[in-house]
């Protein structure tokens, strides 16, 4: 008989809550002041991302839904959203699996999950990188779309 993987149990369920708060902005859009802070694993099966990005964040990124967002799409096992860098713009994908940590700081809200070790996406930019469990990501791993949007006078 095996053992009920409580962690696997609870992280689900809470993905879910993610997924909901996501089908939520994607046909309500977001509240004055919300805003996602969204951080996975760049390397897990599925998730897809520009190249450029992918080298730059070769681990994780934390991506932020606020103002500059389209063609949000949510389904049971992934979202796909539409954001703009270097002012062109680029579909990400990101399956519910690969999710690290979500956070809405408009309400002081967040949740951690612990992914599991996913085999290797197999692309050709793969670089050795060592593996430490338990990391949150920090300020340098958030992706600000501020850096990528023209100066704008007032």
């Amino acid at each position: 008989m095996s053992k009920i993987d409580y962690q696997k149990l609870l992280d689900n369920a809470l993905k879910s809550v993610v997924k909901d708060a996501l089908i939520h902005a994607q046909f309500n859009g977001l509240g004055d002041g919300t805003h996602f802070f969204i951080t996975f694993k760049t390397r897990d099966p599925g998730v897809v991302l520009p190249d450029f990005l992918r080298i730059r964040y070769p681990d994780i990124m934390t991506i932020v839904l606020q103002y500059s967002y389209n063609n949000l799409n949510v389904s049971d096992k992934e979202f796909g959203v539409q954001l703009t860098f270097d002012g062109r713009p680029f579909f990400i994908r990101v399956p519910f699996s690969a999710l690290v940590e979500f956070k809405d700081p408009s309400v002081d809200f967040m949740l951690s999950f612990h992914p599991r070790v996913a085999p290797s996406a197999g692309n050709d930019m793969e670089l050795p990188l060592e593996e430490k469990p338990g990391t949150v990501p920090d300020e340098k791993r958030v992706v600000s779309l501020d850096e990528f949007r023209k100066n704008k006078s007032k």
